[in-house]
């Protein structure tokens, strides 16, 4: 069997937070079709929730790109969970990519939630999302200060619940 390998973009989010201004969402929709075009397999083309231009640039982006798969970023949160599925609604191939704080420097600080809470808050996000689409990735924020045992536990699980591609 040959193994193939999976390239997944985050330049239109992640990257253009290194900026010093935002793109247009004529500019983003330029890099969407050149990343296609370059055979990209997986484009992460926004963080719907966090704001009405993103939500705009990821629905735009989303009906218009037919051969790689788009990707939405949202929190473990209802409300990003459906924000990213509306946005990307039109597209055929979409990807809802969860992410969630499993180090115990977030779940205390930034959660406010014990490690039990996190595991189910993270398959409870899982299956809304597979509601939405087949294609769910969840990451594990912060997963270098998790302790390797729930580390462990929580990919399996997140597994179980139907992710398809685990980041660690």
């Amino acid at each position: 069997m040959k193994e193939k390998i999976i390239i997944f973009d985050t330049t239109l989010r992640d990257g253009e937070q290194s900026l010093q201004s935002s793109l247009t969402v004529q500019e983003k929709i330029k890099i969407a079709f050149s990343l296609e075009k370059m055979g990209i397999d997986v484009i992460e083309v926004g963080f719907p929730v966090s704001s009405p231009g993103d939500f705009k640039s990821t629905e735009i982006i989303s009906s218009n790109i037919k051969n790689s798969t788009v990707c939405g970023l949202a929190r473990c949160v209802e409300k990003d969970i459906e924000a990213a599925a509306l946005a990307m609604s039109k597209s055929s191939n979409f990807r809802i990519h969860l992410f969630l704080g499993t180090s115990p420097l977030h779940i205390k600080s930034k959660l406010k939630r014990n490690f039990r809470e996190i595991v189910d808050l993270a398959v409870y996000s899982i299956k809304k999302a597979k509601k939405y689409t087949d294609d769910v990735e969840f990451s594990c924020e912060d997963a270098g200060r998790t302790e390797i045992d729930n580390l462990c536990k929580i990919v399996e699980l997140a597994i179980k619940a139907g992710a398809n591609t685990i980041n660690i």
